[in-house]
């Protein structure tokens, strides 16, 4: 028992000590209907959803319809608008069963609305909940959302939810020669910023297409001298919340994080995508296990199998022997310690017998095209981890990129920053 109390009191002393807050009595943007309700009544709209744009118990969709607003198409990213499909799966446009409302998908080999979708449309809501991580394609979408809102001169307003990793800043900035749909700025791997925040940076730097930006700079500049000026873009904030919040979602963002300790871990795991290793598909706790067969058979095992959301992946149905890192949310806050952790890829490959082939490498034979090369934004991580370099000299490399981006991330925050 007095093993259990320490233990106990130690969490408690940890949460009490990073200064963090829960997440009681927080209202996304999308609860605050009496706030943005004048704005859209009247108005053909345009959402970009997801199963995660909840007001309290009921879809935003189905909250809108019965308040009669007229909704003329739904908007879907990764996962789908209903969020069942696999990571990367395509999803095809289809009528939501539902509603009887047009989905559009954006996934795949579209990604942004055309003009004909939006040729009956008035504005368009942008309502996601992110995980505020620089690989989880949410902030993709939500930047051609963006750029086609702009080009094509819709209003566009913003619902803006909390980060649940919105509590640090760290890990390598990309370098936009190594830009993919999962990873498109110049941004760490956790860059703590709510989806708002992130969307006021886009167009602040200038982040976007060039047409976009230009009409965004006039608008902006319209705005400063007629302040009776209809929004081109408008966020509606969340109440109660700051990035000291430790914000755990009521509903899971995809198939492959089902909780708040794989969003946790996900910065950290979600490298051995690009790995022979299994992050975890295929169990039960995604991104909180991963192994292959060929380690150490002391280690930690696991059977990875096909489930919901992890169809097809590597290594179903072959006995795995790595690492667990689950437990309570407080322990695994514990061991992700804010930051990018690195440990356990570099013990991983240490004690990976074929170190030639721990990596994934392209059919072109070019790492510099490899996935796990997208994942770190750099080509220099994975040769980092093969030469043995130490986690901190590898961090040593980061700067003055790093730094330099929290700079800049502040001129945008909405919201009390955790330091």
């Amino acid at each position: 028992m007095k093993k259990w109390a320490t233990i106990t009191l130690l969490l408690l002393l940890y949460i009490s000590s990073s200064g963090q807050k829960t997440d009681q009595k927080i209202l996304a943007g999308a609860d605050r209907i009496n706030v943005y309700l004048p704005l859209i009544k009247g108005h053909a709209v345009g959402i970009f959803a997801n199963q995660t744009s909840m007001v309290g118990n009921t879809h935003l969709v189905d909250t809108l319809k019965k308040l009669g607003i007229d909704i003329k198409v739904i908007f879907g990213p990764e996962h789908g608008f209903r969020g069942t499909a696999d990571a990367g799966e395509k999803v095809g446009n289809y009528t939501d069963e539902k509603t009887g409302i047009p989905v559009i998908s954006l996934y795949g080999s579209k990604r942004k609305p055309s003009a004909e979708d939006l040729k009956d449309i008035d504005l368009l809501i942008f309502d996601i909940q992110d995980v505020g991580v620089r690989f989880y394609t949410f902030i993709s979408s939500l930047e051609e959302f963006m750029e086609a809102a702009f080009e094509f001169k819709k209003p566009l307003l913003l619902l803006d939810r909390p980060n649940p990793n919105g509590f640090y800043v760290d890990g390598p900035v990309l370098n936009k020669k190594y830009k993919s749909f999962v990873g498109m700025q110049p941004i760490p791997i956790v860059y703590g910023m709510t989806i708002a925040e992130y969307a006021m940076m886009l167009t602040g730097e200038n982040l976007l297409s060039e047409k976009a930006n230009a009409y965004a700079n006039y608008f902006k500049n319209l705005q400063e001298h007629h302040p009776d000026t209809p929004y081109h873009f408008q966020v509606i904030k969340c109440k109660g919340y700051d990035h000291k919040t430790k914000y755990e979602l009521p509903i899971k963002p995809s198939p492959n994080l089902p909780n708040i300790q794989s969003i946790y871990l996900y910065p950290s795991t979600c490298f051995f995508e690009g790995t022979v290793l299994s992050e975890g598909r295929g169990t039960n706790k995604q991104f909180q296990v991963f192994g292959h067969p060929s380690l150490p058979k002391s280690l930690y095992s696991f059977t990875p199998n096909p489930n919901e959301g992890a169809k097809k992946s590597k290594l179903y149905g072959q006995l795995c022997y790595g690492w667990d890192l689950s437990g309570s949310p407080e322990e695994v806050l514990m061991k992700v310690d804010n930051k990018v952790q690195l440990k356990w890829l570099m013990e991983a490959y240490k004690l990976f017998p074929q170190k030639d082939s721990f990596f994934i490498v392209p059919k072109s034979g070019n790492m510099e095209q490899s996935f796990f090369t997208k994942l770190a934004g750099n080509n220099e991580l994975w040769q980092q981890i093969k030469a043995g370099k130490s986690e901190e000299e590898i961090r040593k490399s980061w700067e003055p990129e790093l730094s330099n981006f929290k700079q800049i991330r502040k001129k945008y925050l909405l919201y009390e920053d955790f330091e």
